[in-house]
C-alpha cells in the first residue's frame, strides 16, 4: 500500500513541476525570437557588447568568439573565452545584446573571484557522478534492499540539487551585471531595455524550472523509499 501510494503522490508533484518547466522553455524561446528580430538604435552587436561591460568592469583577458548553434552562447573558463552563438555575436537585437551582456557577467565573475562561482565550479564533478548514478543507485539498492546503496544514490542525487541551488546566485548575478552595465554604457535606450531584461528574466527562470526538477526528483525518491520501509 505505501509504495503505491508513494507512486501516486510522487507523480502528483512532479506533473506541475514538468508543466512549470514548460512553460519556462517557452518564455525563452518566445522572448528570443521576439526580441532577436527588434534591433537596436545604437547599433552594437552583441561582442561588443560584452566587450564593453568586461572594459567597464576592467577584465581584458577574455576572447570573445563566435560557435554554431542558437542558444548555445557560454562562458568557458577553461580557455577563459566568451562563446556566443550565431544569432548572438555579430547581431545588434536587443536579445543578442542581453544575451552577450550576461555571459560577459560570468567572465566577470570568474575573474574577480564570485565565491558562488567558485563553489559551483568546484563541485561539478562530484556532481556529474551523481547525474548518472544517483537515481540508478538508488533504485538498485531499493530492488536489492541494500541501504548503503540507496543511500550512496540519495547522497549523490543529491550533490545536484545543492548544484542547482547555488546556480541561482550566480545566474541571477550575471544579469543583474549585464542589465546594470547595459544602463550605465547606454548600450540600448529605456524600452529596450525593458526587451533585454524580459529575455533575461525568462532565461533565469529556467533554472528555477532546473532546481524544481531536482527537488521534485529527490522528493520522489525520499518517499519511494519511505514506501518499501512501510511494507
Amino acid at each position: 500500500m505505501g509504495v503505491y501510494f508513494s507512486y501516486y503522490i510522487t507523480g502528483i508533484i512532479m506533473i506541475p513541476v514538468f508543466l512549470f518547466a514548460l512553460a519556462c522553455q517557452a518564455s525563452v524561446k518566445s522572448n528570443y525570437k521576439k526580441y532577436s528580430q527588434v534591433f537596436s538604435q545604437r547599433n552594437i552587436t552583441g561582442a561588443q557588447a560584452a566587450q564593453m561591460l568586461l572594459m567597464a568592469n576592467g577584465v581584458r583577458d577574455v576572447r570573445i568568439t563566435p560557435i554554431s548553434g542558437t542558444l548555445t552562447d557560454h562562458f568557458n573558463p577553461k580557455t577563459n573565452e566568451i562563446c556566443l552563438s550565431q544569432g548572438v555575436f555579430g547581431s545588434t537585437s536587443i536579445a543578442a545584446i542581453g544575451i552577450a551582456c550576461h555571459e560577459a557577467g560570468h567572465a566577470c565573475q570568474y575573474a574577480q573571484g564570485y565565491s558562488p562561482l567558485t563553489f559551483r565550479n568546484a563541485i561539478i564533478s562530484v556532481t556529474n557522478l551523481g547525474t548518472y548514478l544517483g537515481v540508478p543507485l538508488a533504485l538498485i539498492g531499493m530492488f536489492l534492499n541494500s541501504d548503503p546503496l540507496i543511500y550512496i544514490g540519495l547522497i549523490l542525487y543529491s550533490t545536484i540539487v545543492v548544484f542547482q541551488l547555488i546556480t541561482l546566485p550566480v545566474e541571477f548575478n550575471a544579469s543583474k551585471r549585464a542589465l546594470e552595465t547595459i544602463q550605465s554604457q547606454s548600450m540600448l535606450t529605456a524600452d529596450e531595455y525593458v526587451g533585454a531584461k524580459k529575455v533575461l528574466t525568462a532565461a533565469a527562470l529556467t533554472y528555477v524550472a532546473a532546481l524544481a526538477s531536482a527537488l521534485g526528483t529527490l522528493l520522489r525518491l525520499l518517499l519511494l523509499v519511505s514506501g518499501r520501509r512501510r511494507r
